[in-house]
């Protein structure tokens, strides 16, 4: 087993799923029709590339754990999900300044791992990258349209930046097994993502007339760890529910 590319496809897998199922839980709560829709679209799909990662993720693994077994009979600790995506929804302002910051560096990740030297890799980056797009667009427009809202609307807007913003050092800090898929040409150094996603990012909070947070405020040590297997508590209430049939009910078909 190539036991370095088996837990890179379970951090690509993992924070999909685990934002796929924060959305979920919007489902019949958004604030608005449309927005209930949208969020509800996204989580699926964040859940369909959460599969095929995971999916893949058992192939290389070759112990007969497929995708299932990956998402619902691992324990917190076994979970590899950037700690961004089991932080709480939180008001709306949360959700979406979670959702932006995310998608902007999920979309520059997708770019580079289409040029994967695994074609298995590329094909499944080449496929997401689509559905990425429109994720980035939307959430950039609903940052903007909060901002730049009533006094309100940008006060939370910008609260949900400053607190988001402290888990965003997470997804640019490289260790062993970043360094050896980009060597391999698998993957790619995540400090290369940082300033086109940064530039990005600038350019939407500056439109959205919201304050960036200082560079620093994502420095912290104690706000990552989750690529390594060290979350929060908040990631343990996201499986409880997520696995609890298929630990009631083990090996139950619908």
């Amino acid at each position: 087993m190539d036991k370095t590319l088996f837990e890179y496809l379970l951090r690509l897998g993992d924070s999909s799923l685990i934002l796929s199922q924060r959305l979920g839980a919007w489902t019949g709560h958004g604030p608005i029709l449309e927005e209930d829709l949208a969020l509800t679209n996204t989580a699926l799909d964040l859940l369909g590339q959460a599969r095929m990662w995971l999916t893949l993720a058992g192939e290389v693994e070759n112990a007969g754990r497929d995708e299932d077994a990956l998402a619902y009979l691992r324990d917190t600790h076994q979970f590899h999900n950037v700690l961004l995506a089991e932080r709480p929804n939180g008001n709306y302002a949360d959700t979406m300044a979670r959702q932006f910051l995310f998608d902007v560096w999920h979309y520059f990740l997708l770019q580079r791992l289409e040029q994967s030297s695994d074609e298995r890799v590329a094909a499944i980056a080449a496929k997401a990258i689509k559905e990425v797009t429109y994720h980035v667009r939307r959430s950039s427009d609903m940052v903007v349209r909060l901002g730049d809202g009533t006094a309100e609307s940008h006060a939370k807007m910008q609260a949900a930046i400053d607190d988001a913003w402290r888990f965003t050092g997470e997804l640019f800090a490289d260790d062993a097994i970043d360094q050896d898929v980009a060597a391999r040409g698998i993957g790619c150094e995540l400090a290369a993502l940082r300033q086109p996603w940064l530039a990005h990012v600038r350019e939407v909070l500056e439109e959205a007339t919201l304050t960036v947070p200082d560079e620093a405020a994502a420095n912290h040590l104690a706000h990552r760890g989750g690529r390594q297997g060290r979350h929060t508590e908040e990631l343990g209430y996201v499986l409880a529910e997520m696995q609890f049939l298929p630990r009631a009910y083990p090996g139950a078909k619908w």
